[in-house]
């Protein structure tokens, strides 16, 4: 018996043995590499393979990065609050309202940004919000306004209006996962005790959504974080983040131990933040329970 147990996980161990050294390859040895270099110094044109803290020291005292930090902070939690909010009735709807024949096609239809790039839809957004763009003229045409608006770009509302539409996807396909497991009966019991439609969406369909919510949420904050096409093209610059930053010391800079020493500290501040959200959500859960 043991022994065909040993021969189903050498089976097992060679069927995963392809995949898991391409994700080593492709994942964990750029990061490592990263983790690396944050431990060495900088020298001129050149990284001084030496032990030292120097680095992170210089981070945890920069009060640069804690304003830029704080600042990345706040725009991705606006960003995903915005996002899963808006995400939540689109998914709703297509769960309990689109006809099972038709869901397909509005997914489809959901998925169709993905059709062009990133970079061309950020640029597309920063023509709609422009001095010269699509609102302003429209709005000039319509006699509203005399002059061109200069409060709709290159601020945090326009970067956020522009993340969340570039997000948007991520949110709505996993909350509706969720409400597509959802067991329709259960809806059907709580009317039948009485509930109004109101409070059955609070006591029973929220609730059993929030692991779709958790992970639109978790999806969307984290690269948001990251993101740094977005303040350099909606934001003109102005509004740098974290990823700016260490974009700053990598490549305009040269200095890749301080800058590997800012991504680390990043992913770190990202991922117990995360663990914290996940935590006090399924507290949430037995509270509700």
């Amino acid at each position: 018996m043991a022994a065909g147990n040993r021969s189903q996980a050498a089976q097992g161990l060679t069927l995963i043995a392809p995949p898991l050294a391409y994700a080593v390859l492709i994942l964990a040895a750029p990061l490592l590499t990263i983790l690396a270099y944050s431990f060495f110094k900088d020298g001129y044109l050149t990284v001084i393979r030496e032990f030292t803290l120097e680095n992170y020291r210089a981070v945890w005292s920069d009060p640069i990065f804690h304003k830029i930090m704080l600042r990345s902070l706040g725009v991705a939690a606006l960003v995903t609050l915005v996002t899963v909010v808006l995400a939540f009735p689109v998914a709703y709807f297509l769960s309990f309202a689109v006809d099972p024949r038709k869901k397909s096609m509005w997914l489809f239809l959901i998925t169709i940004p993905f059709w062009t790039s990133y970079l061309i839809r950020v640029f597309l957004w920063k023509v709609i919000l422009g001095y010269n763009g699509v609102i302003n003229s429209g709005l000039k045409s319509l006699g509203i306004i005399e002059q061109p608006l200069t409060f709709i770009l290159y601020n945090v509302n326009s970067m956020v209006i522009t993340l969340a539409h570039a997000y948007a996807p991520f949110a709505i396909l996993p909350i509706f996962i969720a409400l597509e497991k959802i067991d329709r009966s259960l809806l059907e019991a709580g009317r039948d005790l009485g509930e109004s439609r109101a409070m059955t969406f609070w006591r029973v369909t929220l609730p059993l959504a929030m692991p779709g919510v958790v992970a639109a949420a978790l999806i969307v904050f984290i690269p948001t974080i990251g993101d740094y096409v977005t303040p350099a093209l909606i934001g003109g610059g102005k509004i740098p983040m974290i990823a700016n930053m260490i974009q700053s010391q990598m490549l305009d800079q040269d200095n890749r131990p301080m800058g590997s020493a800012l991504a680390v500290t990043a992913m770190l501040i990202v991922a117990l933040l995360s663990l914290i959200f996940v935590a006090m959500n399924r507290r949430f859960l037995k509270v509700r329970q």
